[in-house]
């Protein structure tokens, strides 16, 4: 299994969640962050914003589908702009649903 995590410009997030839920991956953690990056700060009138609202799409999916995931997001979050956004992939070593106790996806 991995954990995906997608952070996207907070404009393009509900076309990234719509995307995965037609490919079938409707299970996930949507949250709004700030962070900053190449794309770095803003200037509005004479105050600088240093850090930009992104939003934080996370998922656990099978190794499988990791490159189906990613290609999608991809797809939906992309302008073609700096601050376009990132995504991680990392190992997860078990997962748990808590209301059965079952172990897995």
């Amino acid at each position: 299994m991995k954990m995906i995590r997608a952070i996207v410009r907070p404009e393009k997030a509900e076309d990234v969640v719509d995307a995965l839920a037609e490919a079938g991956f409707v299970a996930l953690t949507k949250m709004d962050v700030v962070g900053r990056g190449k794309q770095k700060g803003i200037h509005v009138g004479s105050v600088y914003y240093d850090e930009l609202p992104k939003v934080m799409i996370l998922m656990v999916t099978d190794d499988e589908n990791v490159e189906k995931v990613m290609q999608i997001i991809t797809q939906a979050a992309f302008t073609g702009n700096i601050g376009d956004g990132k995504i991680f992939v990392s190992p997860v070593d078990e997962a748990y649903t808590i209301r059965t106790g079952c172990k897995g996806l």
